[in-house]
């Protein structure tokens, strides 16, 4: 699996911009691979949506069969660990684009916190405490924020090896998603 995916056609933003789709990448990404059946199962939707998913997926590149898979069981598997695009373009179609996929990302990303929220109070106190939500007000550059964000990235990238190495785990340790949003609040000064 390559690392990363760099998107830089807004056609292509545009395919993965569904959220069954960035949910389906998300779940071969983290699981690796599997059937449409196990996708259906795992996202509570039904096989022939996740397969005409991911038959999309594969059009533009995000996913493939995995080579060897017999007639009958054809698992699918994500083609890069991400996948990343450039939010700075001058072009108007592509900076429709990445609106239209910022805009699917936030609302998956909203739905898996309010699902985290329903089901908070069944969680272990020492989880509780370690999760949850929380802001900052912070005034910089552009140049500073783009810092900030990499520092953030490097912080997190220390665990990069747990995610494709069930072994590298240690026990007790579960999988998290970290959201970044780092939105500009006002008028430039």
């Amino acid at each position: 699996m390559a690392d990363d995916f760099k998107v830089t056609d807004p056609r292509t933003l545009r395919a993965y911009a569904h959220p069954l789709r960035v949910r389906l990448i998300g779940l071969l990404r983290s699981e690796g691979p599997m059937t449409a059946t196990r996708a259906a199962a795992a996202l509570d939707d039904n096989v022939p949506n996740c397969s005409f998913h991911l038959r999309q997926l594969a059009k533009y590149g995000f996913a493939e069969r995995v080579p060897g898979a017999d007639a009958r069981e054809r698992p699918w598997r994500a083609t890069a660990r991400t996948t990343s695009w450039d939010d700075d373009s001058d072009d108007p179609a592509m900076r429709a684009a990445t609106d239209q996929l910022n805009s699917v990302l936030l609302g998956v990303f909203t739905q898996r916190a309010q699902d985290y929220l329903a089901t908070r109070a069944d969680e272990p106190a020492e989880w509780r405490a370690a999760a949850g939500f929380g802001d900052m007000l912070v005034h910089v550059t552009a140049a500073e924020l783009r810092e900030l964000t990499e520092q953030i990235e490097a912080l997190a990238s220390r665990f990069d090896d747990r995610a494709a190495d069930p072994a590298a785990r240690p026990a007790g340790s579960r999988p998290i998603q970290l959201i970044q949003l780092a939105i500009p609040r006002g008028p430039v000064s």
